[in-house]
């Protein structure tokens, strides 16, 4: 006989056809229900690291690494700054900045943003903007010249393209005969960048040089210094070593101090969803639980037998936990199959249904991405898989120990 016993006969009720047809069906569904749950779980959480993924590299696409100010917005001897932090090993680019906010007008609605200046060269060292041009060149920006690059929504917003001129408000004040107005200077659109988040449509790009002049910065002076480093996750790290070494005027943070709450709400929203979708697999072994206990019933003289030829109430209980856990394995392993094939090809799919059906889902305006994106986390997964199959096995244990306290006299009565 296939030993051990308890797994031959628990396997052997698994795949026996009962009496009770109705108990086979609820079996079956439970199986369907972890199944369908895992498979949800794992596609939801793939699309959800996609989305934070995509945003992610966004964001940091236009955010500094790490960047070093002075109390009071105003950075002086940045060149000097710069010589003293070329010696950190981990820094592997630095390029001044000097940033406001603006209003952009052209002859009609005004648009509000930020307004950077930056040095191209320099710049293009430590940010991916210059890849990220749509028209023009960022090497366009030449000190003089008053070019201005904006945002793809903020140049759309505005109705204007390459070529066409703006006129850039700032809030610093100019004292004429006829009291006080905004500083004010007319700039030529020479090129449009595209990024994606926010910065389309609340970011314009002038020459460090120019915005100077324009906000009445003293020589020499810009808003900060923006460091690239050899790995950004090192980030936190070399934030407190500057802190520590710098003197107490500067002020020194990085990325995601500037986005924090940001990514603290995707985190948020990850685990909320996670404790949500759990809850499927959760009824589904309830309903386990229910069919387990039908089981019991309709099995109570086969145990009673059992038990009269010596089986031991822990090889009853573990007849049950075998049953059980099989349907947990087996449902939890065609739940992996086809949540991992289903967020592998979930944006092919999505993609193929708005061409078919003329529709588009996602709207980059609102979600600043315009397809569905699919990042598999292995973690997550063999997560969701441990979860599903603890469950199946807690819904065994009441029914396997209901199943242990049978007394094969009370059973066989009537038989």
């Amino acid at each position: 006989m296939f030993k051990p016993l308890v797994l031959y006969i628990g396997l052997r009720y698994t795949r026996a056809k009962r009496r009770n047809h109705f108990i086979s069906f609820i079996s079956m569904i439970s199986m369907v229900g972890i199944a369908l749950g895992v498979t949800v779980l794992i596609t939801v959480l793939s699309v959800m690291n996609g989305f934070d993924q995509e945003i992610r590299t966004r964001i940091l696409s236009m955010v500094p690494q790490v960047t070093v100010t002075e109390w009071g917005q105003q950075l002086r001897d940045w060149q000097g700054l710069k010589q003293q932090l070329s010696a950190d090993q981990s820094i592997t680019a630095m390029a001044p900045f000097v940033e406001g906010e603006a209003m952009i007008t052209n002859s009609g609605e005004p648009a509000f943003g930020v307004l950077e200046g930056i040095d191209p060269a320099l710049e293009n060292t430590v940010s991916p903007i210059g890849s990220k041009m749509i028209r023009g060149n960022i090497m366009a920006l030449q000190p003089g010249k008053f070019g201005i690059i904006l945002g793809s929504g903020l140049a759309e917003s505005l109705g204007v393209g390459v070529g066409d001129k703006v006129t850039v408000y700032v809030p610093q004040a100019t004292l004429s005969p006829i009291g006080m107005l905004p500083r004010l200077k007319q700039f030529s659109v020479v090129g449009v960048f595209q990024v994606g988040y926010q910065y389309d449509s609340g970011y314009a790009l002038i020459n460090i040089q120019d915005a100077a002049k324009l906000m009445m910065m003293p020589k020499d002076t810009v808003t900060g210094l923006q460091l690239k480093l050899t790995d950004l996750f090192l980030a936190p790290a070399v934030v407190n070593q500057l802190s520590a070494t710098l003197p107490v005027n500067y002020h020194v943070y990085d990325w995601t101090q500037q986005n924090a709450n940001f990514f603290k709400a995707l985190k948020m929203e990850k685990l909320m969803m996670f404790l949500m979708l759990v809850l499927i697999i959760a009824v589904a072994a309830f309903n386990m639980l229910s069919s387990l206990v039908m089981v019991v019933t309709d099995k109570q003289s086969d145990i009673a037998i059992l038990r009269t030829l010596g089986a031991s109430s822990r090889q009853i209980m573990g007849i049950f936990v075998v049953q059980g856990a099989t349907v947990g394995f087996v449902g939890t392993l065609i739940g992996l199959v086809c949540g991992v094939l289903l967020a592998d090809n979930v944006t092919t799919i999505v993609n193929h249904l708005q061409t078919l059906l003329g529709v588009q889902f996602l709207n980059a305006n609102v979600y600043y991405i315009s397809f569905l994106p699919s990042q598999i986390v292995f973690g997550d997964v063999w997560r969701i898989c441990v979860i599903s199959f603890v469950l199946s096995l807690l819904a065994t244990l009441y029914p396997a120990w209901s199943a242990s306290r049978v007394k094969p006299a009370e059973a066989l009565r009537y038989e």
